[in-house]
This record gives structure tokens, sequence and C-alpha cells, in this order.
């Protein structure tokens, strides 16, 4: 019998990293002579992987400047990273759910983040969270968000299929590579894309607290 596959995205979803996002993409920007953007302008585009985000929020400009923008932002978040004085929590309430499904026998639990694999392992490492999870996979080594990807080759590595399968996300990007991959879609209104519009993207379902999540993936397979 196939395996039941829970996927999380990670910024916004697991952790809030909002505050080392912005940060790392304000420095990038001065680095590069450039002005820095809106908050939620920044926010808008996490999910995707780094080059295209960059490229979204600079329309236009030429590659060597998108290329240089997205060093600096891996070289800013680097240092913001080592400073003990910075972190990524995790939600409230989101240990105990990782806890709680990790200890059943029948599902398996996974990652698809725009994050690099040195940044969820920076993460997984600090929070011990490595033997919960069946599978990572990062922008290292896929497309960007919303492609399929993420969800096909976590489906392969573990045995699952679509129909055992659910993705939950705080962003637009997380619900439309979702479907695109027939599985699931489960949409968090505690990250950076509003509620609203992971519904209108095709979110299966809305959750507005980690504490409900359990029970959405007990419910969506009935």
């Amino acid at each position: 019998m196939s395996k039941k596959l829970i996927i999380f995205d990670c910024d916004g979803t697991l952790v809030d990293s909002q505050h080392l996002i912005v940060e790392a993409m304000e420095m990038a920007f001065h680095a590069n002579d450039l002005e820095a953007l809106p908050r939620d302008k920044v926010l808008s585009i996490v999910g995707l992987s780094l080059p295209l985000a960059i490229e979204t929020l600079l329309p236009g400009k030429p590659p060597r400047v998108i290329e240089a923008v997205t060093q600096g932002y891996r070289d800013g978040f680097g240092v913001l990273r080592r400073d003990p004085a910075n972190h990524e929590p995790l939600y409230e309430g989101i240990l105990s759910v990782i806890e709680v499904l990790g200890k059943r026998g029948d599902t398996l639990l996974g990652v698809a983040t725009g994050k690099s694999i040195r940044g969820v392992d920076a993460l997984f490492e600090r929070m011990r969270l490595q033997p919960y999870f069946a599978t990572i996979q990062t922008a290292d080594t896929h497309p960007s968000k919303p492609n399929p990807s993420m969800i096909e080759t976590a489906m392969r590595e573990v045995g699952a299929e679509p129909s055992n399968t659910v993705m939950i996300g705080d962003t637009t990007f997380d619900m439309r590579m979702a479907k695109a991959a027939g599985v699931g879609a489960i949409g968090v209104s505690w990250g950076y894309h509003p509620g609203h519009t992971l519904v209108a993207e095709g979110a299966d379902v809305l959750l507005d607290h980690p504490d409900a999540i359990v029970a959405a993936v007990d419910g969506w397979w009935g």
C-alpha cells in the first residue's frame, strides 16, 4: 500500500524567516547601488528559486545585475545566518505537528522549498528535525516553483502516489505546484501570501494556525 506523504514548504510555513530575507535583500540591493524595495514586495517572491525571485523584483535589468544581486543576497544571508543573534524560529505549534505526524507508521514527511540545501541543513541541524523528514527537495536541483518537479521527485523517492500526497504551503507558488503535480493543496495563512490568494490559486483547504494541520490532513484522507 502506498505511503501517505505530507510535503511542507519551509519559509513562511515551518519557519518565520521574513526578517532575515528582507534584511539580506536590502544588503544585496545596497551592495549594487539599487534602492531597497518595500517589505511586502520582497516577501511576495518568497518561494521562488533565488535567481527567478531577483528577476521578478528587477524586471528588465540585465543578466549581470541579476547575477550580482543574487550573489549579494546569498552572501548577505550567509553573514546573517552565522550571527547567533539571528535565527529562523519555527512557528508556534509546528514542532508538535511534526512530532505527531512523524511518529505515524503510515505517513512520511517531506520538504519542498526555494531554500538551498545548505540553508535547510543548517535549519534542520539547529532544530534537530532531520530524523522526521524522509525527502528534502530544494531549489539547488530543481526548476523553481510552481514547476511540479520537487513534488514529483519526492513522491518517487518515497514511493507515494499523488492520491496519497498533500502539499502544505503559504504561497500561491505552492498551491500552483501542488495542482500541477495532481496532489492535495493545503494553504496556510500565517505566511507571506494573503489567504484569499491561496484559495484563488486552488487551495483545497486554508488553515489559520498550525494546530489545525493534523486534523486537516486526516480530513483530506477521510
